[in-house]
C-alpha cells in the first residue's frame, strides 16, 4: 500500500488491529498523524516481525483498539 493515510483513516480500515506505517508524518510533539501503512494485524507479534525483517528507515507501529484501563505500555 503506497497511499498516505491519515490515523484516522487508518482506525477506520484496521480497527482494532496492529500497523506498522511506514514514514509518518507526526506533529511537533511526534504524535504520528499519517503515513503509509506496510502491514496491519490482530497479531501484535506479527507486525513486529515484520518491521524487524523489513527494517524500515522511519516507522511507527499503532493499534487502532482500546487498550484496557490496567495496560501499561513500556517504551
Amino acid at each position: 500500500m503506497d497511499e498516505m493515510l491519515t490515523v484516522t483513516e487508518i482506525a477506520a480500515r484496521f480497527a482494532a488491529e496492529w500497523v506498522l506505517v511506514e514514514d509518518p508524518q507526526t506533529n511537533d510533539a511526534l504524535e504520528v498523524q499519517g503515513g503509509k501503512v506496510r502491514h496491519h494485524s490482530k497479531d501484535r507479534d506479527e507486525v513486529y516481525r515484520l518491521a524487524a525483517a523489513l527494517r524500515p528507515g522511519r516507522f511507527a507501529i499503532l493499534y487502532t483498539g482500546v487498550m484496557p484501563d490496567d495496560t501499561a505500555i513500556v517504551l
